[in-house]
């Protein structure tokens, strides 16, 4: 179904699939400089949840703000609920696009209470229409006898979750959330990430949410897209990035992966810390070519086995990080090498003492080049 250009979209009218469909965008703000986006393509399908991730400047708020009409791309084509509202000749503006946008200072009117905040984009309904929508998304939130509160009566995250009401008040295809959680201390963040996914599913609308916070995007997504100098990396389901990197900077960002040279060598790949058989060992993108020249082997700091051995160690512990769960060890190898392990808190060994690295017996090593 394709909607004319003058009217707004509602979410009675959209097509279950695809809601949101990018292809070939690009943004650039100065030839000086490299695009900020660039040949982006993706699908998000209804009711589905996607992180945008990747390190400051990588392009992930210029993709949001892309989405939302905010900026315009120079190449490509946006659809959302299978119309174009960029490219192609076609441009909708950001209020007729059907989309509601979290921003990271949350952007409340301080003069304005709670229901009045969450009203403010439904000015123009029969006013009985908008009170039961704004009672409806209060509850929805958890904001119950809040109502008549000021932003500034309220906690952070009391705030966040009034301008999430106020963005699912219209009924969007789509909610936006530019880092809504990066102003909140560590606990509070912790327990709204989840909630957040909660109300959003409950809703059933679908949502784009940009983060630098690799275990923020891991724990609450359905898919993630790292994003890279512009460029979209890899998107994937959280497990599937994990444990299946495309390339080595998803493996380093996303996992925060160690590396391993390895040289093949009889039937067995030689490392710095001992030597790995062949099917423990799979190239990225599931190639299966035999391998002979020099490569690195990508180790999980979880699969990093630290046994200690005054007598024989080949590495030294330098630092130790003892984060509640488990400790997070560096080590240094004979090499100069450093190595990220991560063990049991019934495991602590001191720093500077020697040990003896070993890869655990179940892990599976990706290949990458050296």
């Amino acid at each position: 179904m394709v909607y004319p250009a003058s009217v707004s979209l509602t979410t009675s009218e959209v097509p279950s699939e695809p809601i949101l469909r990018l292809d070939g965008v690009t943004r650039q703000f100065s030839n000086q400089n490299p695009p900020a986006v660039r040949d982006v393509s993706l699908t998000l399908q209804s009711g589905e949840f996607l992180s945008l991730l990747g390190p400051s400047g990588c392009g992930k708020t210029t993709l949001l703000r892309l989405i939302a009409g905010f900026e315009q791309p120079q190449r490509g084509t946006i659809e959302i609920g299978q119309q174009c509202v960029a490219g192609s000749g076609q441009w909708i503006p950001p209020e007729k696009r059907g989309v509601g946008m979290v921003f990271q200072d949350y952007a409340l009117f301080p003069h304005l209470t709670v229901s009045q905040n969450i009203a403010f984009g439904l000015s123009q309904k029969p006013n009985g229409i908008v009170q039961q929508r704004v009672q409806e998304t209060i509850a929805l939130v958890g904001l119950e006898g809040m109502d008549n509160r000021y932003p500034h009566q309220l906690s952070g995250g009391q705030q966040q979750r009034v301008a999430l009401a106020r963005a699912l008040a219209p009924h969007p295809f789509l909610v936006l959330l530019d880092e809504p959680l990066s102003n909140l201390d560590v606990q509070v963040r912790l327990r709204l990430r989840q909630e957040l996914r909660d109300i959003l599913k409950a809703a059933r609308t679908s949502a784009v949410f940009v983060t630098h916070d690799q275990e923020e995007a891991l724990s609450i997504s359905d898919r993630v897209a790292v994003m890279r100098q512009g460029c979209l990396e890899q998107i994937g389901t959280p497990e599937a990035l994990y444990r299946e990197p495309a390339s080595r900077f998803v493996a380093e960002f996303v996992t925060q992966a160690n590396f391993l040279p390895a040289t093949p060598k009889g039937p067995v790949f030689e490392t710095p810390i001992g030597c790995v058989p062949p099917d423990r060992v799979v190239r990225a993108g599931g190639a299966e070519s035999a391998i002979s020249q020099a490569i690195n082997l990508m180790l999980r700091q979880e699969d990093l086995r630290l046994h200690p051995d005054e007598q024989t160690g080949t590495a030294t512990i330098q630092d130790r990080q003892f984060l509640g769960r488990e400790y997070r060890y560096s080590i240094r190898l004979a090499s100069g090498q450093d190595l990220i392990a991560r063990t049991p808190v019934d495991q602590r060994l001191p720093v500077g003492a020697a040990v003896r690295p070993q890869i655990a017996e179940t892990a599976v090593l990706r290949v990458f080049a050296a």
